[in-house]
Formats: structure tokens, sequence, C-alpha cells
């Protein structure tokens, strides 16, 4: 069975005038960006545009990855098992970025050199055993990207998943997601003493404040806190060193000047403190008060008294003091609150506004620093907001890494991207087979996963190449954008491709359905249906070219 649906189209529906018009429509239903439903375009008779045939070829640009895989698997894979799929399409497919070393793909921007002596790596070659914790929503986060991208455990190193909230639940229907589960797990692995080291991740913060829910995102908040009360309580017991920081920004700048939410990360500077719940005295230790994420690791490395790297070019933010302990600790736990800035202005911001006994009373005794996590100080582009991917990175790395995003910028600017052998490859192959190119990839002026700016820069290589039949399908999602920006990007979509004299925008849906990253299969297959067979909104285009299809 290959799910082709009935006379290979799709059930006739009530036709928008455009793409960007569908979306509008959503809206005005309810939708919002994220999980709008796929719209499609079609011809008159409402038979779907553009879809893959076999022998194409399929750019997918997102430069993210860990969510990207699901979607490539379920087209790459000829043996794939979890929702029934098209045979024999046989897509020349590339990524621009690694996305998993398992994929069957062309890699247009392949890994640099794999990071070495990361905080794990170190730990565990100096005979400590780690273990991580974390609900799966973030679990790549404090593995994968924790590690320098390695995607295998080091010996001596454990990781405990915690499922977050099933299916197409809301969070927030469900802003305490699994914290409570995740903290127990933090508080067992505490009270075993051969778990010297503990890294966990409490995800409420980040998740839920993709959301415009100010209730969710408050409960969230207080969830989160509380968590970290039972936490602190269980460090303090064990007498372990507590480590309190944050990968990124995201609800303490909340609103925008207008009033409209802010669902995106932020710039902000985010906590780091220490708790020595060995002393008696809560000053035992002393901090720099200002510092970056990459500090985090030489950090934790001198609290243990273990020598930090040469490669780790971060600096422990603990300082000399008269009468300080500076000893090594033999047991630390590192939680990262995901997603908690620091801000002093309560307008728009919800961790001020909300319930937060616990961290402000361990803010308030311990010795504390503010440290950065955006832009340049996480391998970023000067004056961009920080994200879980860069974040984690840093935090395990102990150095500043140049991320995908600054090395593909690089090529444009250089010139090298328009001479990409692995973009050239998938061009002239097209080309020859007279096949069409599927550019795949969110549709955003800036996003962790992707820009407008590297979409725009295919359609002008298809077209010095000479590739006729260029179809995009674009995923949306209104994180640190304006109310309704999804229609605004389509609109700037097709506007460039009439500009260019180059592709077709033939599918738009919200980033829910094609970037999980937990198996969420009935999500993506939702995607995949859409791109594939055309299911979804149907737009009928009264001129398409009768080869469009």
């Amino acid at each position: 069975m290959d799910g082709e649906p009935e006379n290979g189209k799709p059930r006739p529906q009530d036709s928008p005038a455009s793409m960007a018009q569908a979306v509008r429509d959503a809206y005005r239903r309810g939708e919002e960006d994220e999980a709008l439903t796929p719209i499609v375009l079609a011809d008159e008779s409402g038979r779907p545009l553009g879809r893959p045939a076999a022998g194409d070829a399929v750019i997918f640009y997102d430069i993210r990855g860990e969510r990207e895989v699901e979607l490539t698997r379920s087209l790459t894979e000829e043996d794939f098992q979890h929702f029934p799929v098209k045979k024999g399409l046989n897509l020349h497919f590339v990524t621009m970025i690694e996305y998993s070393s398992q994929l069957r793909v062309r890699v247009a921007f392949p890994p640099q050199a794999r990071l070495a002596r990361t905080l794990t790596e170190v730990l565990t070659r100096a005979g400590r055993r780690v273990v991580k914790i974390s609900e799966s929503e973030k679990a790549v986060h404090v593995g994968y990207f924790f590690n320098g991208r390695r995607e295998e455990p080091f010996d001596g190193e454990k990781r405990i998943v915690v499922p977050s909230p099933p299916g197409d639940i809301s969070y927030a229907q469900v802003p305490e997601m699994s914290a409570r589960e995740v903290c127990r797990k933090v508080v067992a692995a505490l009270d075993d003493e051969t778990a010297d080291v503990v890294v966990a991740n409490l995800a409420n913060v980040d998740v839920v404040g993709h959301l415009e829910s100010r209730e969710a995102v408050l409960a969230a908040v207080e969830t989160v806190d509380a968590a970290l009360g039972r936490i602190a309580e269980a460090a303090a017991r064990k007498k372990a060193a507590l480590i309190v920081t944050a990968d990124h920004g995201t609800v303490e700048d909340w609103l925008y000047a207008d009033g409209s939410v802010n669902t995106g990360h932020t710039r902000s500077r985010v906590p780091f403190l220490v708790a020595d719940f060995r002393s008696s005295r809560p000053q035992a230790v002393r901090l720099a008060p200002e510092g970056e994420l990459s500090d985090a690791a030489p950090t934790v490395l001198s609290l243990l008294g273990i020598p930090a790297p040469g490669e780790m070019t971060g600096r422990s933010l603990v300082e000399p003091a008269d009468g300080g302990d500076i000893s090594p600790r033999s047991r630390l736990l590192l939680l990262i609150l995901d997603g908690w800035g620091m801000r002093d202005e309560v307008r728009g911001n919800m961790i001020a506004q909300a319930r937060t006994p616990n961290f402000d009373r361990l803010w308030s005794r311990y010795p504390r620093a503010l440290v950065e996590a955006s832009g340049e100080a996480v391998g970023m582009p000067a004056g961009t907001v920080g994200n879980s991917e860069a974040g984690h990175l840093h935090l395990g790395a102990g150095r500043r890494v140049p991320l995908d995003r600054v090395r593909i910028d690089r090529a444009l600017e250089d010139g090298s991207f328009a001479s990409n052998a692995v973009f050239k490859e998938a061009m002239d192959t097209v080309r020859r087979r007279r096949g069409a190119l599927h550019l795949m990839g969110i549709v955003s002026h800036y996003s962790s996963h992707g820009t407008l700016r590297h979409l725009f820069a295919f359609l002008r290589l298809a077209r010095a190449r000479e590739v006729e039949r260029v179809f995009i399908h674009g995923f949306i999602g209104r994180r640190g954008e304006i109310p309704e920006s999804g229609a605004v990007y389509v609109d700037k979509v097709e506007e460039e491709c009439r500009h260019q004299k180059c592709g077709r925008l033939v599918t738009v849906m919200g980033r829910f359905w094609p970037l999980d990253r937990e198996e969420n299969w009935d999500r993506v297959r939702k995607a995949y249906e859409a791109v594939v067979f055309g299911r979804g909104v149907i737009v009928r285009s009264p001129n398409a070219p009768r080869d469009s299809g």
C-alpha cells in the first residue's frame, strides 16, 4: 500500500483565492501559524500541483537538524514502516547540513571536525559517572548537542529520558508537561551515591513559552520553580553543589511594544548561580558577576577539581575569595532551566509576574552571575537571539563554537554557496532527467531552523542552472514573529518567485507537523501526505501550466 489518495486527488473543498488568503482564512477559523492545517496548490480541477515524482530532487534547506530527521526518513527510506508511503520515488535528496549520520542523503555542508574534550568527555575520562535527565522534548539537547553533536553516549554516561505528553495535545493544556517525573528522577540520581555529576533539564518555560496562553506560561514557570525547590532540597540533603542556569531566554520578554505576544527566544542574559550545600556558608564560593554560556563547563570542572583542557577557551567563573572554600567538590548537579531569561522590567516579563519563591530564595542567597546566551557568545551572528541547540552546545563545549548558520552565510557572501558541488549535482541531475526540484523548509525571516535568505539563494541558483520546474514546500511557525506573520511570508515567497521568474509555492503548513522530534508519526504523516499527495486545504490556480504537477 502506498497511501495514494483515491483517484490521485484529495477530496474537493472550497478554494480560497490564493495561498496567502488560505492562510488568512485559517487565522479567522482560529488556527495559528504553528499548527496551520496544510494548504496545497492545485489546478482548476483540484489536482495537486508540484508533488514529487520519481527521480525528482529535494533540497531540505533547514539548518537546525534534530527536528528534520523524521520527515527526511519518510521521504528517503525504502523500508520505512511508520505509515504508508509512496513507493519508488527514489528522490535525489539533499540536506543543507547533516541532520543525522544515519540518513541516506547528500549533505551540502558536512559537519566540521567533532568537538573534542567537551564537558561530558572530560568528566567520564576522569572517572566521574555522569547521569543526564530530561524529558523527550529536550533529550537531544542534553545528549547530542551538550556532547558537541556526538550521538552516542560516552562510557560512564547514562541518559534518562522521560516521555513528554504524547500526540497532538497542546502544551497549553498540560503546561506542567513531565516536570514532576523529571524532578523525581533527579532526586533519585542524587540519592544514588555512584552518580558523581547530574545534568538535568526542565523544559516547560521554553516549550510553553512558544504559545500565546498567558495562563499556561505562568503555570509553566511556576511548575519549574516548584521542581527547582524540590531538587534544591535533595541537593542540600546530599551536600552536593548545585549550579542553576539556562540555555537562552524566552518568556521574560514575552510582549512586543504594541502588546502582541512574542513567542520566540530572546537576547536576554540568563542566570548562573552556585549553591554549595557542602558548606554552611552561602558565600563559600565567589563568582565573577558576568560571563557567557561557554564559561559553564570550566566552572563545573573547577568546582570538581578537574583541570580544564586547552580546548576549553571559556573561563571558570569561580574567583578566589578570602576565606572561600576552593577545595574540590565530590558531587555536582547542573540544572538547566530551559528558556529562563533575566530581565529587570516587569512589563511582559512572565517570570517576574509568576510566583517563583524557590528561584528568588536561591538567587538572593547564593553567589550568582548573569551570562550571555545569544549572538556571538553562542556562535551566532551578532544581535541574534539564542536557542536551545546553541545554548546546550556551548554549555557542554566550554568554548565558542561557530554554528552552521555562520558558515553558510559566509558561503553566500564569498560565492562558494553557488559553486557547492552537492547543490550543482542535484540541479544538474534534475535538468538532465527533465524532473522537478523541490525546495523544502522553514519560511521565516529569521528562525533557528533557517531563513528566507537561503531559500531565495536557491531560486537564484536554480534559475542560473536552468532548472525549469521548481516547487517550494514551506513550513511556518510564529516564534519571535509578529501575529499572523505566516501570511506575510507566503506573500514574500510568491513575490520573490515572480521577481526571479523561478519557482512556485505549492505547499504551506505549520511547523508542528513536519518538524517533530519525538516520533509522533501521526504528525509527520500529515506533513508527508501534504507534500507527496497534496492532502490539505486546496487552492485552485486558474493559470497553472499543464506540466506543473
